[in-house]
């Protein structure tokens, strides 16, 4: 997934002077003139603030000289990087940049607080229900035993930009449907109250559109796309302490992996064995 440069925008409040979109605009020259307008886009979409509309793609065209199908698969490309985002009947404006989550295991509040975002939730559900076969199974439960369901929408800067449910063996957890998650991080929570760390975690993640209830409570049209993922948290005696469904904003939301390569097992192999 495509992560947005080093950007040169001023911090909140204070407007950068110089050009603006309608500013510099001028035909194109050679043959790779996509090539050329893409670059242009993407320096002008760096440089503008969050909410800060596009030309039009008439004027695009007009300008640069170029089709219009050609400016209309340039900006395709910056919205499936998530660094625009079109409104019908109204034009492409530049997206807010995306929260990444980190490979180290870190809750949902601590991710926001690292970026400078203010963490909140709306709780939509908060209960002790018997636990459903498939929940069961992750949390290595029997079928219907106890589990505490949480629901919420998960915020940075009042933006939402997930919708998390997950599942804790009750037993475990008593009184946990008490504590008020709208205000504390349940990660911290488990620490804090049960003597619970969370130690590890196994994602499964696959891209998806949102369905019309997901897309409401996030505040975009259906059908959006968006991250699916399941996390299974585990304790550092390795019992699994939270089995938790999300579904994140993709135009908000990147992950970020680091991946080393096994250089002893590629010295041991074989010439069959080569890429």
């Amino acid at each position: 997934m495509a992560t947005r440069r080093p950007s040169s925008r001023p911090k909140a409040g204070g407007k950068r002077h110089g050009s603006s979109p309608e500013e510099g605009l001028r035909p194109l020259a050679g043959q790779a003139k996509g090539r050329q307008l893409q670059e242009l886009l993407d320096d002008l979409v760096t440089s503008s603030e969050p909410g800060d509309k596009l030309p039009s793609e008439r004027e695009l065209a007009a300008r640069y000289g170029v089709a219009r199908m050609t400016v209309r698969d340039a900006i395709g490309r910056l919205a499936s990087q998530g660094l625009v985002h079109r409104i019908q009947g109204q034009g492409t404006f530049v997206s807010e940049p995306r929260v990444a989550q980190p490979a180290n295991l870190t809750s949902f509040t601590e991710d926001m607080a690292a970026r400078g975002m203010t963490p909140s939730s709306i709780v939509l559900a908060q209960e002790v229900v018997p636990a459903p076969a498939a929940v069961a199974l992750q949390l290595q439960l029997p079928a219907g035993e106890p589990v505490l369901r949480i629901e919420r929408i998960r915020n940075g800067d009042d933006d939402p930009i997930a919708l998390e449910r997950s599942h804790l063996p009750a037993r475990r957890f008593p009184g946990l449907e008490t504590v008020d998650l709208a205000v504390h991080s349940l990660y911290e929570t488990l620490a804090t109250d049960y003597g619970c760390e969370p130690a590890t975690s196994e994602q499964h993640i696959a891209a998806v559109a949102l369905t019309d209830a997901e897309a409401h409570l996030l505040h975009v049209p259906t059908a959006t796309p968006a991250l699916r993922i399941e996390r299974t948290t585990r304790a550092s005696d390795g019992s699994v302490i939270e089995f938790v469904r999300s579904v994140y904003r993709s135009d908000r939301f990147e992950l970020n992996t680091r991946q080393h390569r096994a250089v002893d097992a590629l010295r041991t192999a074989g010439p069959d064995d080569a890429p």
